[in-house]
């Protein structure tokens, strides 16, 4: 898979809104990658994180986000379920589940009801010990600050603004792959 390839289908190369995917992607990838390689237990598909971690984030051309580049029309929150289509039309539809299953530490079916979220009404959360990885890996990283990973007690703050869950997720992922 070349997933730069199908990253420039859709984003312009050395664009800003380009380069801040890449390092984020990047970022998110490395940190995924180095948790693998200090987990062998875990017997995690390490081919299969670096090419989902470089395509977890390629929906967000579509959103509507201008502080980091995006003039789309569709909230951001959406960016998970398009880029799920994005990749499942290049054909790789495993891939794609970690794009959808990525936000936060994933978004249950009744908290897309509950909170009325404009995405597709299904349970966004990660499954695959892979999938899981690259969520955990993703909240070290903000596409504002780019390069520079938040510490634990970061991640958990800023987590808490989507509830108690979402922290708890997150402790249990730190004990499993930290």
């Amino acid at each position: 898979m070349n997933t730069l390839a199908i990253i420039e289908k859709y984003y312009k190369k050395d664009s800003d809104l380009y380069n801040i995917l890449i390092q984020h992607s990047t970022d998110v990838t490395n940190k995924a990658l180095s948790i693998v390689a200090n987990h062998p237990e875990l017997n995690i598909d390490s081919k299969f994180v670096s090419e989902a971690g470089m395509l977890h984030d390629i929906g967000i051309f579509m959103t509507n986000a201008p502080s980091i580049k995006c003039f789309g029309i569709d909230p951001y929150v959406a960016h998970g379920y398009l880029g799920r289509e994005i990749v499942e039309n290049a054909g790789y539809p495993v891939h794609a589940l970690v794009c959808e299953r990525h936000t936060g530490t994933g978004i249950s079916l009744e908290e897309i009801i509950e909170n009325k979220m404009p995405v597709p009404h299904r349970d966004m959360r990660p499954v695959s010990i892979e999938e899981k990885l690259i969520c955990f890996a993703d909240c070290f990283f903000s596409k504002t600050r780019l390069g520079e990973e938040r510490p634990i007690d970061k991640v958990r703050q800023s987590l808490s603004k989507f509830g108690e869950t979402s922290v708890r997720q997150f402790d249990r992922w730190c004990a499993i792959f930290l």
